[in-house]
């Protein structure tokens, strides 16, 4: 072989460029990559459906005080955010979802006091709210319920287990930002 005959590796033989070879089998590679990790970001980011909420006894949920209190309450905290309610929405209600905790919180406003709540009742204070806090675990919950007692309304605050403080402190955040502190009213010791 001399060096002048074209051998089988030369761009004459085959009438392609390497370059072009290349760009060929890349671009449908890349878009079967670019397809799969678009389907992989679809599943990470799911449609949130509308919290739905049963009714429970609000005495005051139309009130002024409620009113306000849903005005204040925040958007966002920690990984949650407000969550849109199914219908029928419940008055004095709002929720918040995270991708990353299966239950949503839920505060409702408007309730009668609670019926465990009396003189004896232990209060956890957090950024001077004054709450009281019931476990769910006596009922097979993974949560707990925490009431707003020294306010002029009952309000209270479903957690799942786990969340941290995070969402207690900006839930009492939007409490003493909207609604005035008052005496506390416990049921007497029975």
């Amino acid at each position: 072989m001399t060096q002048d005959e074209p051998t089988a590796t030369d761009e004459s033989a085959t009438g392609l460029h390497p370059a072009l070879i290349a760009t060929a089998i890349a671009l449908p590679v890349a878009l079967v990559v670019g397809i799969i990790v678009a389907a992989v970001m679809a599943n990470r980011t799911p449609v949130r459906e509308p919290v739905a909420l049963g009714a429970v006894p609000s005495p005051l949920a139309e009130s002024t005080e409620c009113a306000t209190l849903l005005g204040a309450l925040p958007e966002t905290f920690d990984s949650f955010t407000r969550a849109e309610l199914a219908d029928p929405a419940p008055v004095g209600a709002a929720a918040w979802q995270s991708e990353d905790v299966t239950d949503p919180i839920v505060l409702r406003c408007g309730l009668e006091r609670p019926a465990e709540f009396d003189q004896a009742a232990a209060l956890d204070v957090v950024d001077g709210v004054q709450w009281f806090r019931v476990s769910g675990a006596d009922q097979g919950l993974a949560a707990s319920t925490w009431f707003v007692v020294d306010r002029g309304v009952y309000a209270a605050a479903t957690i799942p287990d786990g969340t941290g403080p995070t969402p207690i402190q900006a839930l009492s955040a939007a409490v003493s930002g909207a609604l005035p502190q008052t005496p506390l009213d416990p049921a007497p010791i029975n």
